[in-house]
């Protein structure tokens, strides 16, 4: 009886894992342990700083909000809370991007906000 040669769909399996370990450093890239290993721990990685990225982008933008709104003597949580008050559909991402590209137009959306609900 023939040798069989083994190892197509093993090789397969392999060159898939090492292509995405292409940019790893040192053993990481080359020996299929730690490749295996390593792309674990990098899948791990992104599915946790995911959510750790949309957190920070957040911060972000109620930094910026509140940094220019403390400018016209407004706080930040007064005009969140007079938003939800008034139904109106102005998310932190959109006020951060009023606030960074046009300030007097922020300025007039929270005096115009805080002055109707007092």
């Amino acid at each position: 009886m023939t040798r069989i040669r083994r190892g197509y769909t093993a090789r397969r399996r392999r060159t898939k894992i090492r292509l995405f370990a292409s940019s790893f450093r040192g053993a990481h890239s080359r020996l299929t342990r730690t490749i295996t290993q390593q792309r674990i721990r990098a899948l791990v990685s992104a599915h946790r700083d995911r959510d750790i990225k949309k957190r920070e982008f957040r911060r972000l933008w109620i930094t910026r909000i509140n940094a220019v709104i403390r400018e016209s003597g407004v706080f930040y949580s007064r005009l969140i809370h007079d938003l939800y008050k008034r139904q109106l559909i102005l998310n932190r991402k959109i006020l951060a991007q009023i606030a960074t590209s046009n300030r007097n137009c922020l300025y007039m959306i929270s005096n115009e906000i805080v002055k109707e609900v007092d």
